[in-house]
Formats: C-alpha cells, sequence, structure tokens
C-alpha cells in the first residue's frame, strides 16, 4: 500500500498524540529542580554559566565524584523554539554516577535566531565546556537537540580540530535528521527554513567526520516520522564509513526516550558511554 503524508503537523506533534501528553514538559520540571538541588548542595552543580554574550549563551556543568573521566554535553530539544537547559537537567544522573562530568547547554531560540546559527552557538558551548573538563567528549541531544549534536560530526563540523578528536561518540534521540519535511509545517513560520538551510543544516544529507560513531535511539511508540528519521541517518551514514547504531526501544514514546539517561544501567547510558 502507497503512503503519503497528508498532514505534515499531525506527523510532527507529540504532545497531542500521546495519551496524557500535556503532563510533559511538567514531569521534567520537578525532576529536574530536585536533581539540582541536590548535586548544588553538595558543590557538584555550576549552573549558568557562560559561553557567548546573548542571554541565552548559558550551560550548567554537573560534576561526579573525584576527577572526571570525560565530559558528557546534553543538547535539549523543542523544536529549535523551546525550553533550555533546565529541563533535563536530571538526566545528567546515568553519565554522573560512571564517572563523567555533564554539561547541558541552550540556545537562542527561533525566530530570534536562524538554525543554522543555533548550530555555532552549539559548537561554541562544546568548545567552553570541553575547555572546563579534560578527556573523551561524548554527544546526546534530543528531538532538534539530536540535530544539533549530530551537526557536531558532520565534515563540516563548527568545532575545532582539536574538540573533534576528543569526541568519541554521539547518540541522536529521536532525532530529527532531515529538516526538508519541516518547511511543510506551521511551525516554518517560525523557524523560517528554506531549502537551501534545510538542506546545509540536515545531517542526513552531510557526510560525517572521518571516525564517526553514531547512535540513532528513538522510542517505538513514537511518531512514523520521528522512526523514520532516526533509521534514515544511521542508513545513510553507513554507507558513508560511519560506525552506526539503529535503536528502537519498546514502550517508549517521544517524552520517555530520554528517561533512560537517568539510570546508570540502562541501555541507553550504556552505548552512550562505550567507546
Amino acid at each position: 500500500m502507497f503512503h503519503r503524508i497528508g498532514d505534515w503537523d499531525d506527523a510532527y506533534a507529540n504532545g497531542v498524540n500521546i495519551a496524557r501528553g500535556d503532563a510533559w514538559p511538567g514531569v521534567w520540571v520537578e525532576a529536574s529542580r530536585a536533581f539540582r538541588d541536590k548535586l548544588a548542595g553538595g558543590e557538584r552543580a555550576r549552573l549558568d554559566l557562560s559561553y557567548g554574550d546573548a542571554p541565552r549563551h548559558r550551560f550548567d556543568l554537573f560534576l561526579p565524584d573525584g576527577a572526571p573521566k570525560g565530559l558528557v554535553v546534553i543538547v535539549h530539544g523543542g523544536f529549535w523554539m523551546k525550553l533550555d537547559q533546565t529541563f533535563l537537567s536530571h538526566l545528567a544522573a546515568g553519565p554522573l554516577a560512571h564517572g563523567h562530568a555533564v554539561a547541558m547547554p541552550t540556545y537562542t531560540l527561533c525566530p530570534d535566531i536562524r538554525v543554522s546559527g543555533i548550530i555555532d552557538e552549539i559548537a561554541r558551548a562544546v568548545e567552553a565546556a570541553a575547555s572546563m573538563v579534560e578527556g573523551p567528549i561524548r554527544l546526546a541531544g534530543h528531538s532538534a537537540g539530536g540535530q544539533l549534536a549530530a551537526r557536531m560530526i558532520c565534515a563540516d563540523s563548527p568545532l575545532s580540530e582539536r574538540v573533534r578528536a576528543r569526541i568519541a561518540n554521539t547518540v541522536s534521540i529521536s532525532g530529527l535528521h532531515d529538516l526538508r519535511p519541516l518547511m511543510n509545517t506551521k511551525m516554518n513560520e517560525t523557524l523560517r527554513l528554506d531549502a537551501a538551510e534545510a538542506a546545509a543544516q540536515s545531517p542526513a544529507l552531510l557526510a560525517p567526520l572521518p571516525g564517526a560513531r553514531l547512535v540513532c535511539w528513538v522510542g517505538a511508540a513514537e511518531r512514523s516520522e520521528f522512526v523514520r528519521q532516526n533509521a534514515l541517518l544511521a542508513n545513510i551514514w553507513t554507507g558513508l564509513g560511519a560506525a552506526t547504531l539503529c535503536v528502537e526501544e519498546p514502550d517508549r514514546h517521544h517524552f520517555t526516550v530520554v528517561d533512560g539517561l537517568a539510570d546508570p544501567a540502562h541501555p541507553l547510558t550504556t552505548v552512550l558511554l562505550t567507546g
């Protein structure tokens, strides 16, 4: 049977298509606040650090007990239009338990910036965090954050050669890897994507860095477009020489798929810290 998408807005709509979907992001807010309070009391949370001059050029840095084994950077989503680093603080728990420092940046939101400008901001944030923590770097991002994380390991990455060489692994969680379909949505009135920018900022249309390692992880209960986008990048980059892994986690939707990062024993945390 042929398949054609007739309603692009619905294809990328998460909350309205998930039972009790209106609980998010509120569920994250409370968990993240409690996590920050706990680590701040032990002086293991350095909050609202600056990586630039703009109001949202900020990141939080969480530190493990003892010297860090390396750095994990987790980039939030929100379709490049919503949220900030404070929504996902609790997801640092998994990597922290294994001795890795965790940086969580935020960025200027559309329409005050283009997606291409956000790419540059995330690169600046990664560089700033990398200057504070030695060792290998592992990148992760959720939804739009998955696209931002994957762009850091494209052949035209805005990262310095020094930082590129430190990247050991990247995990895109429910990532948006081909931006062209989003031009068909109402949200593009805010994103302002055109054909040239969508092509230039779509990891699926770009080559990976030599030696790139990429995990594409999605919830099996997500919208079919997110499942398709997840498999798309892993498929294409396998053919371009990257080491890739594609996972559809059972019984997870777009908001619960990130929960594994909060659990030190969860396979999502394990695969992020592999390599």
